[in-house]
């Protein structure tokens, strides 16, 4: 296991961004950069042993201080959509930046992944780990309370990225963080994800209106184009004549995953059967956003990685999550923390191939 790390370009107030690479024992490398603590190459072994990256993103920091669709990128303090930039708690209405007018998405406009983070390497056997901290003041995107993250990015000697959060803060604060990778499992430059396999541990969604704010419903999958309990390859699914799939274009929804275990649970499979890759997805978390990269087109595309064209399907993003516009809708439950609580949390992308090694 070892620890590299690189120069990645200047951000606007002179500050060096900094490119770190973990690498296992069995070849696979992960790369992350300290602006947004942000993954943006991930090299990953087929059935044969062949390395490929199955992240979108950028080979330099300049492209990522532009406008692009969270390529890799750590969001928060809350994740996914706040409906009218707003929320109330105890009384007091908090508004927050409309960067999706007239909603709040990711975080607003200076979100977490746009915040440089302060990284202390640690190698050690059989796991190296990046510990990535950042403060967020008061009032930051109009959240209340100042608030500490710690996020620990590991990688495995079982070929397992590990992304733990840990956050606090000296006011009631909501906090819902997520990773936004693109997967595709056949290689970042392999055009769309409509062959890979996917199924999701979960028994019901949340519907959204338009806008991908949510309805407050909870849905059976039973009976619809949404379950995805056993595996279902995505193009077969995608263009169903179902009103969350026209609405969003494809997928873009929350399913509430099913608890059948307390703690870190597999919760999604995704299979793409040329390489053989396979990854499963673990979390401590209570949803599951599937995001088939539906808005990636027009003139909302991007040259990535080796000049390489990322378009419409380009990549799925599987971001945990607690539910969107949770601190709107009660049902959901709170994503609100006070003082003297701490938000902790996992994610793991575990990766294997069909020749089950």
């Amino acid at each position: 296991m070892s620890i590299g790390k690189r120069l990645f370009g200047k951000l606007p107030d002179g500050q060096e961004a900094v490119l770190y690479t973990l690498e296992n024992r069995r070849g696979m490398k992960l790369k992350v950069t300290d602006f947004g603590a942000k993954l943006v190459e991930l090299h990953v072994p087929d059935r044969e042993g062949r390395l490929a990256d199955v992240i979108t993103g950028f080979d330099t920091l300049e492209p990522y201080l532009k406008r692009n669709p969270y390529f890799g990128a750590l969001v928060g303090r809350c994740a996914n959509r706040i409906s009218n930039a707003s929320f109330s708690f105890e009384g007091t209405v908090y508004h927050l930046d409309r960067n999706k007018p007239p909603h709040h998405l990711h975080g607003g406009q200076g979100g977490f992944d746009k915040k440089k983070f302060e990284v202390t390497e640690i190698s050690q056997e059989g796991k190296d780990m990046l510990v990535l901290r950042v403060f967020s003041p008061d009032g930051d995107q109009g959240y209340p309370g100042n608030l500490w993250l710690t996020a620990e990015y590991s990688l495995t000697d079982k070929n397992e990225v590990i992304l733990h959060y840990m956050a606090y803060a000296d006011a009631a604060t909501p906090v819902n963080i997520t990773n936004h990778s693109y997967f595709n499992l056949a290689g970042h430059d392999s055009g769309n994800i409509l062959n890979h396999q996917i199924s999701i541990d979960a028994d019901a969604f949340t519907p959204a209106r338009e806008g991908g704010i949510p309805t407050g419903e909870i849905l059976p999958v039973e009976g619809t184009p949404m379950d995805l309990r056993k595996p279902v390859r995505i193009g077969e699914r995608i263009r169903a004549d179902y009103v969350s799939l026209r609405q969003s274009e494809g997928f873009d929804v929350n399913y509430v995953l099913n608890k059948r275990e307390k703690g870190l649970r597999p919760v999604c499979v995704v299979t793409e059967p040329l390489s053989g890759r396979v990854m499963e997805v673990r979390t401590t978390l209570p949803g599951i956003q599937f995001y088939t990269a539906n808005y990636i087109k027009g003139d909302f595309v991007f040259r990535g990685k080796q000049n390489y064209l990322y378009g419409e399907n380009c990549g799925l993003c599987l971001e945990t999550q607690f539910f969107p516009d949770t601190p709107n809708i009660p049902n959901f439950g709170t994503i609100m923390y006070r003082p003297g609580e701490t938000y902790d949390h996992t994610t793991v992308y575990a990766f294997t191939t069909d020749k089950n090694d």
